[in-house]
């Protein structure tokens, strides 16, 4: 079972530029958020099967809708199925380009890990269920709708709004941010980024639990262990078997310990990250289930349901 906590808020430094006594306009923004929100939580997303471009078709549809110019916005990748959209609200030009970030792509989900359908968004007790309700098609949403909010109002900040929505964070080979800085570094050309994955908000029944913002970033690295020897007949002994090599080396593996390094930023995080962890079916996730396949010959006559 997956549970997500919402936080549906307008990002506060959005917010904070809008024009005064529009109290009205920013509350109305939020049934918007959730609206998105919704829509594409229900949009497949995974590396596997999934389809980031009709996510950021979906962006660019509501963008038009609102105004938004065809030189304002472009939908382009280098992949058929991971297209990003990229968005511009044009300021006055008195200081350089604000990019706000975020990646419409999920984590892999697979139907019989969740009590419900994961590309079902689902309100249920207080919590929206759903693959990607906190990473991170929320925070997607509300740039959306913060988005759309600001073209009503006619609002002219004094740089322009940049918004890129992008593939492949999780997983896959068009990484949307290394894309666009490839090909078209000028649509996303910026003095600075606010990256929604740099940082988070959640809340549980009106309780704040943190506010986190990213000063660092970790880096992972995959390691395929492998076990190889000359082969022959699967009834020769056990120990001549490359399995039993491999077994024996992952056991070995699962027993060691491996020193701890820490620095300032990550002791901070994880002293008060401590209550909160997530796993799953990805690369950089912890995996949900692990399978080994032993081929076992059994002596006539025995009830092989038996053999343990």
């Amino acid at each position: 079972m997956h549970k997500r906590k919402l936080w549906v808020v307008l990002l506060a430094g959005l917010a904070g530029m809008a024009p005064a006594g529009r109290a009205q306009e920013k509350q109305d923004a939020k049934p918007l958020a959730r609206e998105i929100f919704k829509e594409l939580i229900e949009i497949n997303t995974t590396d596997s099967v999934g389809n980031v471009t009709t996510a950021a078709e979906a962006v660019a549809r509501r963008l038009r809708a609102a105004g938004f110019a065809e030189k304002d916005l472009q939908v382009a990748g280098p992949n058929e199925r991971k297209k990003n959209v990229v968005a511009r609200i044009h300021g006055t030009g008195q200081r350089k380009p604000l990019l706000l970030l975020a990646h419409l792509d999920v984590v892999e989900a697979r139907r019989e890990d969740w009590s419900t359908d994961p590309f079902q968004f689902v309100e249920k007790d207080g919590y929206f269920y759903g693959r990607g309700t906190q990473d991170i098609k929320d925070g997607a949403a509300i740039l959306v709708a913060n988005f759309l909010r600001l073209k009503k109002e006619g609002f002219v900040p004094d740089r322009d709004l940049i918004l890129a929505l992008t593939a492949d964070e999780e997983g896959g080979n068009f990484n949307g941010v290394e894309w666009l800085l490839a090909h078209h570094r000028e649509w996303i050309d910026a003095e600075y980024c606010v990256n929604l994955d740099g940082g988070d908000f959640m809340s549980e029944h009106g309780k704040k639990l943190y506010a986190a913002v990213q000063a660092s970033e970790k880096v992972y690295v995959d390691f395929q262990l492998e076990s190889r020897n000359p082969g022959g007949h699967s009834s020769r002994p056990v120990p001549d078997n490359a399995i039993y090599h491999l077994a024996g080396g992952l056991a070995r593996l699962a027993n060691y310990s491996f020193p701890v390094q820490l620095n300032e930023i990550t002791r901070a995080m994880l002293e008060r990250s401590a209550a909160f962890h997530d796993g799953g079916h990805a690369n950089n996730a912890l995996p949900q289930r692990a399978r080994a396949n032993g081929n076992c010959r059994i002596l006539p006559g025995e009830d092989p349901q038996q053999i343990s």
